[in-house]
């Protein structure tokens, strides 16, 4: 059977499709929505034997080609795109598994240029963007026009974001990038894998006076200003960008061929447990169940920003902590902690950035996560009642969520009821993890006798603690747990856990960091300090423009 050619929508509304180039390029809806596939297509008949054998992009090449037709993406330039953009990775394998139990691995993600998961989807998007910039540019030169088109790239980040997306399009043609981050509020070993980067093209950019939230705000406020946009032609890396999402499908279909043969076999279960902050990683996990990926559960595990995992169990949605819904088997939070991680929300919350609990596991300090929109587009689709056509069942998910997101953003709450919480909870466990867990946890995989010792990254820690968990509910299940960051980006929460008085032979920098993150201590930074959205403004219009902007290696502002 043939199936319709693929295109994009907005979750928001609007009956407009745009094809996957122009999905990417665009990145945020105009009205706000995200974009997502008309359909969910099928796999081939025979993947399960076609597909075993292939290597990453091999793989990445067939699944990503049920998302993007021929006609935007010839298959010859969708592989050389590929191979291109996973030819950095350190491990043959890509995304390898990594066995802790004996029904239990752990998926390393973090094996590209960065030492992050965001590096799978980023050294992929910015191939994309490079290809489509090209292509367009190529055909206004046979049309004889001598404008080139130009993509300003900007996005926020409190850490490995911000480096990704650098990594990424670090030296791309016709593309610019400014990464905003709090001043001050960044590991050094992140600020430094920013910083260090010398290609004229990449702009690294400390809010001063900021948080995350102060970043991440004004970010969405220069896409909604349609001048600004326009002039500029602004592109998303964030992970509202509908082709990260789409790269992550892959290692789960990765981790699969991975397992032994006795976990695919018929009848077996497989669980993932996913690090979660602003729901992306985990959303890919959700698409490859439904392209038909044989897996039971996905498991929410949160920290102490617990909004989600408080959904999963109560159906609401609600940016204000309630205590009389806490989990009182948890253990409290210290309110202070190491503020060295990455986030990628795009949205602004309605709440203040102080209300985010800061946590040893900083990439999932997130209060309202904006991938989430996706999937509760789907939920409103799955429990409205189907009573028209394909085009009147979508406008009405639109319709139901856009009300679910105008009272959250006037209420910072919104009930979605009993309906959609169950449907929701065919596909989805969800755990809040505390602080003092996380440190456990990592102590517990160091100490591993048959498969140890084995440091983790505090996020990794948060998500094998939810496995841990969640094993009572299918005590024979395979189970894999998604590992986003190497440990040594996170010298923090690695060294408090492992701390000298109980662990004297650990020495963080002879046993954890890599010889390449050591070097960018030697390294001259390049940092513009600005102050709030006009600063940031005048920056990008001042290189916009020409003028030759001099860094102030960490002293000046604008």
């Amino acid at each position: 059977m043939t199936q319709p050619e693929m295109r994009y929508f907005s979750t928001r509304g609007g009956s407009e499709t745009l094809s996957f180039e122009d999905a990417v390029l665009t990145g945020l809806a105009p009205n706000g929505g995200l974009y997502i596939p008309t359909h969910i297509p099928s796999l081939p008949e025979d993947w399960q034997t076609k597909w075993a054998s292939l290597s990453f992009p091999e793989l990445s090449k067939e699944i990503l080609s049920l998302f993007i037709p021929t006609s935007v993406i010839p298959s010859t330039d969708l592989k050389e795109i590929i191979n291109t953009a996973y030819s950095s990775f350190r491990d043959p394998s890509t995304t390898p598994l990594r066995q802790t139990g004996e029904k239990e691995w752990v998926m390393e993600l973090w094996h590209g240029p960065t030492w992050a998961f965001k590096d799978v989807a980023l050294q992929f998007l910015g191939e994309l963007f490079r290809y489509f910039l090209e292509r367009r540019n190529g055909v206004l030169e046979k049309d004889g026009k001598e404008e080139r088109e130009q993509l300003t790239v900007v996005g926020a980040t409190s850490g490995d974001t911000g480096s990704a997306a650098i990594y990424g399009l670090r030296s791309k043609p016709s593309i610019t990038i400014f990464i905003l981050y709090p001043d001050g509020r960044v590991s050094p070993i992140q600020e430094a894998q920013m910083a260090t980067v010398p290609d004229e093209n990449v702009y690294c950019v400390a809010v001063q006076d900021s948080d995350f939230d102060t970043c991440q705000s004004i970010v969405k406020t220069l896409f909604s200003d349609k001048e600004f946009n326009s002039a500029h032609r602004l592109g998303a890396i964030n992970s509202i960008n509908w082709a990260r999402i789409l790269a992550q499908i892959v290692y789960y279909f990765s981790a699969y061929f991975q397992l032994p043969k006795e976990a695919r076999e018929q009848g077996s279960r497989i669980q993932f447990s996913v690090p979660t902050g602003n729901f992306g990683d985990i959303l890919a996990g959700w698409f490859a169940k439904k392209l038909g990926l044989p897996m039971d559960h996905l498991v929410v595990a949160t920290n102490e920003n617990d909004i989600l995992e408080r959904f999963f169990r109560t159906g609401r949605y609600e940016a204000e902590e309630v205590d009389d819904i806490k989990d009182q088997n948890q253990d409290q939070a210290p309110e202070t902690a190491a503020v060295n991680g990455s986030s990628d929300g795009q949205q602004a919350t309605p709440s203040s950035a102080s209300s985010v609990k800061a946590t040893h596991s900083p990439a999932m300090d997130i209060l309202l996560s904006s991938n989430f929109e996706r999937l509760l587009y789907y939920l409103a689709l799955e429990t409205n009642e189907s009573t028209g056509s394909e085009e009147e069942n979508r406008a009405k998910a639109q319709d139901k969520l856009n009300g679910w997101m105008s009272e959250l953003k006037k209420n910072g709450k919104v009930d979605l009821g009993e309906k959609v919480k169950q449907a929701a909870g065919n596909d989805f466990w969800s755990e809040r993890v505390s602080d003092d867990q996380t440190l456990a946890e990592i102590r517990k995989y160091y100490k591993l006798s048959q498969y140890g010792p084995y440091v983790v990254d505090p996020h990794t820690a948060v998500g094998l603690a939810a496995t841990e968990r969640s094993q009572k509910k299918a005590p024979n299940s395979y189970w894999i747990t998604l590992s986003t960051a190497h440990p040594a980006k996170f010298s923090s929460a690695v060294e408090l856990a492992l701390n000298s008085e109980q662990f004297p032979d650990f020495n963080f920098r002879s046993t954890v960091l890599p010889e390449e993150l050591k070097k960018l201590e030697s390294l001259e930074k390049r940092v513009h300090k600005v102050k709030g959205e006009e600063g940031v403004r005048a920056l990008i219009e001042r290189v916009k423009k020409g003028e030759k902007v001099v860094p102030g290696e960490g002293k000046g502002s604008i």
